[in-house]
This record gives structure tokens, C-alpha cells and sequence, in this order.
């Protein structure tokens, strides 16, 4: 089996949910693209990536709640 020669130059993210309040939807997403350096650890990359990506999105879920509460 062949091995990949590839390497990660950037990684992207993007998070998404729906919320239903009362009979309306709300759709938020948030995306994000980062350059990775070649001596970066990509897998904590991406850790870190997601983490800040999904805290967005909850973040503007929260304030969609807060609004129709």
C-alpha cells in the first residue's frame, strides 16, 4: 500500500445547528480557515480550531434564546 506524501498547509471548520423557538426555525453556522505551519501539531490544531468554532455557534444560539425569551 502506498503512502501519502501530502501535507496539512490549512485546516477548516465549520459548526451549524437549528433551533426551534416556538414554530420558527433559526439556522446559525460559523466557518473558519487557518494556514497550518509545518512544524505545527495539526491533530491540537484542529482541536483547538473546533472548540472555537463550536463556541461561536453556541454563543449565537444563546443570543438568539435571550432575544425571543
Amino acid at each position: 500500500m502506498k503512502e501519502s506524501k501530502a501535507k496539512v498547509t490549512s485546516i477548516k471548520a465549520t459548526s451549524r445547528v437549528a433551533i426551534k423557538i416556538k414554530d420558527n426555525f433559526y439556522t446559525v453556522e460559523y466557518s473558519e480557515e487557518r494556514s497550518v505551519p509545518e512544524d505545527a501539531d495539526v491533530e491540537f490544531e484542529r482541536t483547538v480550531m473546533w472548540d472555537e468554532v463550536n463556541a461561536t455557534v453556541d454563543g449565537q444560539c444563546a443570543s438568539i434564546l435571550k432575544t425571543f425569551k
